[in-house]
């Protein structure tokens, strides 16, 4: 018989354990190993059952021996230890308290995905890891960051495979009763909600629980409530699933309910209250529009949702639910007391834009959610959410609007953009390819100039080095500094590492690579049990992978152009690898494609298929339902970490980054992270065909043939050289051992998340921070009217006249060390000089004449307006480079407030005629 309901009946502990509570409440646990070995030695057997879950495991434990345990003299000392430990990580001082003066209060970081431990179930792949990973290195520095997210009923999918190989996905419902989570409570002890008000006078309503990560807490939004309308209860049921309505609903309840639970806590627990808002990838990018109406549109704090009454009938219609109250003065700084004036659309625009960071991690249009423009219109104004802002702002904000873009649909990443005055990719490369992708925001600019920054992505040390190399840093330098150059960095090598022993070094690999042995051949047993295979089937496991052989990891999301099966290429060429009678390779291969990719489910049922041929089966695996808890026994346990994307398309690609910390090397194509760090001194770079002449089948063919060479002639020959190195050491691999070591003496400390964290503080959450600070209401709006009155000015701005004197004679020709005196004239059409700025740009000129290696520099205003309007700019322009050179001359906006000169999008140069009269090029 099936239960109709099921809960979890928790011993009550007993008080001298009852810091083991507070223990398991706090995620800390996920990268503390003390704790984590506390919880184990409260059940062993127990500890593995429950998935290394403390809450499950305290769910499970018996009286007895909880009983037991609080007489134990030795068990109460080490969990006062790791209490009193929790206790000066949470309250102390930290890299944040000393690191700006006047930093951020707060910051309010929106995610769809939190991948914070196995245990709390809330991500599907990378976007999800790196968010879990920002909130722990931000928890590690003391950053005082909110997380904001869903929490979703079903998680992301489980996967398995049928006996023929294909991908099957299961949603296992979970119970936030179970999970490391509490309920924001109201004063009374009644449920904290937030409402949103939907078409038609219905409700969407979410209760708030909260997941304290170290110091930050994360806040995830539940629309599983008992007053909200079946289809409304199932807004947050799956990540990523659904369709563009369902999607839609997300990403509202995200950015609007988000800032509205941010309220909630705020209120309700003292914690400042945020003064920059940091938007994960589109998907939250409707918090702006919520900012957008506290300061635009209320003229009095709005009232706080109350549940409807559980007895009333259910054919009656609930109530409209407002959002809850904004901060009062005692919360947010210049903010008055009682009743304010409406700041109005554009003035409260350019507060929110002040405060708020963008950040897109996709490198291609289609991983963006783009809504239908009728479908968004239906969701906003009187008949939906944000009622007193106009629906053709809020599309506005969205819109395609540009060379190359659809008019009809609403793209959130344009949202975001347009909504941030500070925006980012995640590597360097990726800053570029998102710079040429929206470039069409800016027309007139040149991709460089698209106010687009970049910072690489980092990965939290502590979740993803194995305990194994933790503890062999800490025999060399101690625990203590191990575990600061781990979570705060700082450090630009850690040269530490140069004096561990070369047979420590290689007795570590090997270690970790016979758990991952162990680990594949338990993963493989079950996952055929699930196929339908026998125990008497399945004694050749017992032979899978061999802890002495060279060991590939693979494993990612399964996307196309990831390429999973370009291993696959030539299946001969392979097999000889897998089989080398003296140099053989093994490989792992994990991931997990979207339900509704059936490309990407061929592609899994491909390598599958050849995985299971009993020629191979021994050297090469798949294994279902890729996670972090298997992914924290692959990253250390490889050699070699293969990574082949389509080039540009991995925004970063942070696998990588965790196999390096374990002493793994990458063998990757110059793609994300690796394109900006790598050196042949600890990987390889796979060579790319790149270029528009190459289909991508032939593509696919060079580039895997170039995988082949380099595991033939120089993966697998350094790894089997025992030939001895300086040391004379028998049996070693002397310069892959060195690898290894420069691995982790040279990218360790880059590929830090405390790095990454570091550098958001210092290059965006501050100077958002102190730009918010600057936009009082009467400020914001006198930004807003100057940027209104630029806009309408600018048709009539123009660069009318341009002409050049030189020191030597101009003949097409001028010798190097010269200068130009340039004079302008242009047309202002009723703007001032200081509304703008008048640039000469030059560089070195291409066969196009476009220039490259540009170097603006500022033209002074010499005099005007004459009788026409003009006004005469003037400035020397020093001809310091050799070879094909030239100039043109700009008009840019110009404001003390502005983050950049391209923030409005407007430029007007020379026409034609302008530039030929000029004579612009000097060759």
């Amino acid at each position: 018989m099936k239960a109709i309901r099921r809960f979890t009946v928790r011993p009550v502990l007993p008080e001298p354990l009852r810091p083991l509570s507070d223990l398991a409440r706090n995620l800390r646990w996920s990268w503390h190993p003390e704790t984590r070995e506390l919880f184990q030695a409260v059940d062993p057997a127990g500890w593995q059952a429950a998935g290394c879950d403390p809450v499950r495991l305290l769910g499970a434990v018996s009286a007895e021996r909880l009983a037991a345990l609080a007489e134990d003299r030795r068990f109460l000392r080490r969990l006062a230890a790791v209490a009193d430990d929790l206790h000066d990580y949470l309250e102390g001082q930290r890299w944040y308290q000393s690191a700006e003066p006047e930093p951020p209060a707060a910051i309010a970081y929106f995610s769809p995905e939190f991948g914070i431990t196995a245990a709390l179930p809330q991500y599907s792949g990378g976007l999800g890891i790196l968010a879990g990973d920002h909130l722990k290195a931000a928890s590690d520095l003391g950053v005082p960051l909110i997380g904001v997210g869903l929490l979703y009923r079903h998680g992301y999918f489980r996967q398995s495979l049928s006996r023929e190989g294909w991908q099957q996905e299961q949603y296992p419902l979970l119970d936030p009763n179970e999970l490391p989570l509490r309920m924001l409570r109201e004063l009374d002890g009644t449920a904290a909600q937030v409402g949103l008000a939907l078409p038609g006078g219905r409700t969407l309503r979410a209760s708030i629980w909260q997941a304290q990560v170290g110091r930050v807490p994360l806040l995830l939004l539940d629309s599983d409530v008992e007053e909200n309308d079946p289809g409304e209860r199932d807004v947050t049921d799956r990540l990523y699933g659904g369709g563009s309505e369902h999607r839609l609903l997300q990403e509202m309840l995200l950015g609007i309910g988000g800032v509205r639970a941010v309220r909630a806590y705020c209120r309700l627990t003292g914690h400042p209250v945020p003064e920059v808002f940091h938007t994960n990838e589109g998907h939250a990018g409707f918090q702006g529009l919520e900012r957008i109406r506290e300061l635009g549109t209320a003229t009095a704090p709005a009232q706080q949702p109350e549940p409807a009454p559980q007895s009333e009938p259910a054919q009656q219609p609930e109530p409209r639910v407002a959002p809850h109250p904004e901060p009062g003065p005692e919360q947010r700084a210049g903010t008055p007391a009682g009743p304010r004036a409406p700041l109005g659309f554009a003035a409260a625009l350019e507060s929110v834009r002040a405060g708020t960071v963008f950040t897109t991690h996709t490198p291609v249009p289609a991983g963006i959610d783009r809504f239908d423009r009728e479908l968004v219109a239906r969701h906003f104004g009187d008949d939906g959410e944000l009622p007193g802002v106009d629906v053709e702002q809020v599309l506005a904000l969205g819109m395609e609007t540009y060379p190359g873009g659809e008019p009809n649909l609403f793209n959130m990443a344009v949202m975001g953009l347009r909504l941030a005055q500070r925006a980012n990719g995640v590597s360097t490369l990726h800053g570029q390819v998102s710079r040429q992708m929206f470039a069409g925001l800016w027309p007139g600019f040149d991709p460089e100039e698209v106010p687009i920054t970049s910072i690489t992505n980092g990965v939290h040390a502590p979740t993803w080095v194995a305990p194994e190399v933790f503890r062999l840093g800490a025999r060399q330098i101690g625990a203590g500094r191990t575990e600061d150059a781990l979570s705060v960095g700082g450090s630009q090598r850690w040269s530490a590492v140069a004096d561990i022993p070369d047979t420590a070094i290689w007795e570590l690999r090997r270690t970790l690579r016979e758990q991952l042995v162990e680990e594949v051949r338990t993963r493989l047993r079950a996952s055929w049990r699930h196929r339908g295979a026998g125990d008497a089937e399945l004694g050749w496991i017992d032979g899978v992978l061999d802890p002495d052989v060279l060991t590939i990891g693979f494993a990612r999301r399964v996307p196309s152009y990831k390429r999973l099966t370009l291993m696959l290429r030539d299946r001969d060429r392979l097999m000889k690898l897998l089989l080398h009678p003296e140099r053989p390779i093994q490989i792992v291969v994990a991931g997990k494609a979207h339900p509704a990719d059936d490309g990407g489910k061929r592609l899994i049922q491909e390598l599958v298929r050849f995985s299971d041929d009993p020629r191979v089966r021994r050297r090469i695996v798949f294994l279902p339902d890729y996670g972090m808890a298997m992914a924290q026994k692959l990253y250390p346990g490889c050699d070699i970490w293969l990574n082949n994307p389509l080039r540009p398309l991995e925004a970063c690609g942070t696998s990588g980054m965790k196999a390096a910390l374990n002493g793994c090397l990458n063998l990757s194509v110059l793609d994300g992270w690796w394109d900006e760090w790598f050196e042949p001194d600890f990987g390889w770079a796979i060579p790319t065909a790149d270029g528009t002449a190459t289909s991508e089948e032939r593509r696919d063919e060079l580039e895997a043939n170039a995988l082949y060479e380099l595991l033939e002639d120089r993966v697998a020959p350094r790894f089997y050289d025992r030939s001895g190195g300086i040391d004379g050491g028998a049996g070693q691999p002397q310069r892959w051992i060195e690898m290894v070591r420069q691995t982790l003496v040279t990218l360790g400390p880059k590929v830090l998340a405390g790095r990454m964290v570091r550098e958001y503080v210092e290059r965006l959450y501050a100077p958002a921070a102190r730009a918010q600070r600057t936009l009082t209401p009467e400020v914001a709006g006198e930004l807003a009217a100057w940027k209104k009155k630029v806009r309408a000015r600018w048709p009539g701005v123009a660069v009318d006249h341009v002409e050049a004197t030189t020191t030597a004679p101009v003949d097409g020709s001028a010798e190097l060390g010269s200068t130009l005196g340039l004079r302008v004239r242009v047309a202002l059409d009723g703007l001032a000089p200081e509304d703008v700025e008048v640039q000469v740009v030059a560089g070195r000129v291409d066969e196009g004449d476009r220039i490259t290696g540009a170097v603006a520099l500022p033209l002074k205003a010499a005099g005007g307006p004459d009788l026409e309007g003009r006004w005469l700019y003037e400035g020397p322009l020093a001809l310091d480079r050799t070879g094909s050179f030239g100039y043109t001359v700009r008009i840019l906006p110009a404001h003390r407030l502005l983050a950049n000169t391209a923030e409005l999008g407007l430029i007007a140069v020379p026409s034609e005629a302008t530039g030929e009269a000029a004579g612009v090029l000097l060759r």
